[in-house]
């Protein structure tokens, strides 16, 4: 059964494609609006662009020992696999599934994200 709650956009032909900088974090474009890829671990992580909680750049910031993407403004921890905040202040990051396919990398996102995002 195919999986309508999710629409894969491809964003680079494989995983070297990516501009991953020192701290792991790539940045993609799709139609005007930017995500962040993370790669923790031999593992790709979609996350959004701005922290939830002061909209500063995390691509700006790093992700830590424990697959947590942090902050560089305020240094609030975030998990790269659910978008829980783990440092304790209570905001969540928005997250979405990466597949690495024979074909490219594809960021998984909810349909109505997708749309919004072709207008």
């Amino acid at each position: 059964m195919a999986d309508t709650t999710t629409q894969w956009i491809k964003v680079a032909e494989e995983p070297r494609a990516l501009s991953f900088n020192a701290e792991q974090i790539a940045v993609v474009n799709i139609q005007g609006q930017s995500y962040c890829i993370g790669r923790y671990k031999d593992q790709l992580f979609g996350f959004a662009y701005r922290c939830p909680h002061a909209a500063v750049p995390l691509s700006e910031g790093y992700i830590d020992n424990h697959g947590n993407v942090v902050c560089p403004l305020h240094f609030y921890k975030f998990s790269l696999l659910n978008g829980r905040n783990v440092s304790g202040e209570g905001y969540y990051l928005k997250t979405w599934p990466v597949a690495c396919r024979p074909d490219g990398v594809y960021l998984g996102l909810p349909p109505e994200q997708s749309a919004k995002e072709q207008c």
